[in-house]
């Protein structure tokens, strides 16, 4: 499995002529994305899914599969995009032969109580042979099952930095974990949360495979 990190939420995961894109926000490099089979979308937040550029992307490339959280979804029927949405359901799966996608969770993480709550769905990707991917969107409470590597958000409005540790602590992934959501950050405080996850994201710590400007980087099982 290659992994890109596109900045901010967004993943780029290729594995079996899969080109997989995640959370294409307003914080994430997406020019020149061609030749995508899917793009999937957990949120409708626009560091998750940029409003101005989102569509654009889609349009660029038609033959991609859209699966998207519920709500999102509704969004993107209004641009003109209804003929292609598929709506992520929690407990169901998508076949992108070989690679398997698998929905879990269904709401966003509590920001504060003067913002509403919406709909969020995390992803799990995995194929035969390549690392179990959780990317969790902006929410810590889904059960995705034992996973190789977890896309773990380190900063966010909705964050405490003891929540993302016992998240990652819960999930255990067993190779690593890749930081996603630091779009707010500048280096030095970027590198305080990576510093918290990698010495107390288990005992003894984790180890955190860090993808920032490191082009598509290719992650054994």
């Amino acid at each position: 499995m290659q992994l890109t990190h596109l900045g901010h939420a967004c993943l780029l995961v290729e594995e079996g002529g899969q080109r997989i894109l995640v959370d294409p926000g307003s914080f994430s490099d997406l020019d020149g994305l061609r030749g995508l089979t899917a793009v999937v979308v957990t949120h409708q937040h626009p560091d998750h899914l940029d409003p101005r550029r989102g569509p654009d992307l889609l349009r660029a490339n038609p033959d991609a599969r859209v699966l998207v959280e519920a709500q999102t979804a509704d969004l993107l029927v209004r641009e003109g995009l209804e003929g292609r949405v598929e709506r992520l359901e929690p407990g169901g799966q998508v076949d992108l032969d070989p690679v398997l996608v698998r929905p879990v969770g269904e709401q966003h993480a509590v920001i504060h109580p003067w913002v509403e709550r919406i709909g969020n769905t995390g992803v799990v990707l995995e194929a035969e042979g390549a690392p179990v991917l959780f990317h969790p969107g902006d929410a810590l409470d889904a059960e995705p099952g034992p996973v190789d590597v977890l896309a773990v958000p380190v900063n966010a409005p909705w964050g405490k930095v003891a929540e993302t540790l016992q998240f990652v602590r819960r999930i255990a992934p067993r190779q690593g974990v890749v930081p996603i959501h630091d779009g707010l950050l500048n280096d030095t405080g970027r590198s305080m949360y990576l510093g918290h996850v990698a010495d107390f994201g288990a005992d003894g710590g984790v180890e955190v495979l860090d993808l920032r400007g490191a082009g598509a980087t290719t992650l054994g099982r």
